[in-house]
């Protein structure tokens, strides 16, 4: 337990809604003062109220802005459990945390994939290439971000292209902005009570071919690997970058994670 001196320390912590909340609630009832960075207010609803618990919503553009609320809000340590994939948020904490020696762990997600012989690890969005595409239906499933770029180049590679993004203004309005057809985009949340229903009856209602997703570890992962597992479709996963692998203090279940705040700040 907490010795009473350490307590009301300032941890900030930059997540999701999987991680954080359970990364959160663990330091509050040791006492620390947790400030909590989400994207958009939905997310910051995942989080129990607790006036120990600051949620700050939206984003910090740079190295500069992460300096200024670490030393205004005198944070002790920072624990990076934002997406594998958020590599620019990741090198701003890195710089930022570097130049002022603040403390900075990692929290990521073990890699989920299983030993299959239709599952396949790829470098980039861009790198399915050892199959046929030609008038084959491929879902993507890889958020908002790159979907225009990457639904155009498998168009150009002759495969009907579809997409399941998430119910956020942000993901709706690039969805339904890209080159996919509105009829082939789907708006839901990733199942999570390990059924995969509403995944499994898209993929069967447009008898997809190909599953492209990005490798996250998140159950929405875990829902893409059960559906296609024994199943006549492939899942292509992207590689996490190597961005994180810099990181001094990295953890992958949150014990350790929690035991190593306690111990050392």
């Amino acid at each position: 337990m907490q010795n009473q001196e350490n307590c009301y320390k300032n941890v900030w912590i930059l997540s999701g809604t999987s991680d954080g909340p359970v990364i959160a609630n663990r330091l509050l009832e040791l006492n620390y003062s947790v400030f909590v960075s989400v994207l958009t207010y939905k997310a910051g609803q995942a989080y129990i109220e607790n006036p120990k618990l600051h949620i700050i919503t939206g984003k910090l553009n740079n190295k500069d802005q992460t300096i200024n609320f670490i030393k205004k809000n005198k944070i002790i340590c920072v624990v990076d459990a934002t997406h594998p994939f958020a590599v620019i948020i990741s090198k701003n904490l890195y710089n930022a945390c570097k130049e002022i020696n603040t403390p900075l762990l990692l929290y990521e997600r073990k890699s989920l994939i299983s030993t299959t012989n239709n599952f396949f690890y790829i470098d980039d969005l861009k790198d399915i290439n050892n199959v046929d595409l030609e008038k084959k239906n491929i879902l993507l499933a890889i958020g908002s971000r790159f979907l225009n770029d990457t639904a155009n180049y498998y168009m150009n590679c002759k495969a009907n292209v579809y997409t399941r993004v998430l119910p956020t203004y942000e993901s709706i309005t690039k969805a339904f902005g890209s080159c996919i057809k509105n009829s082939n985009i789907a708006i839901l949340e990733p199942s999570k009570n390990n059924e995969s229903i509403l995944e499994k009856k898209l993929c069967d209602f447009w008898e997809i071919d190909y599953v492209l997703c990005r490798d996250s570890g998140s159950y929405s992962q875990k829902n893409w690997e059960s559906i296609v597992s024994g199943s006549k479709m492939k899942l292509f996963l992207v590689k996490r970058p190597k961005v994180k692998n810099v990181y001094s203090h990295s953890f992958n279940q949150y014990l350790n994670l929690i035991n190593h705040i306690i111990k050392n700040y």
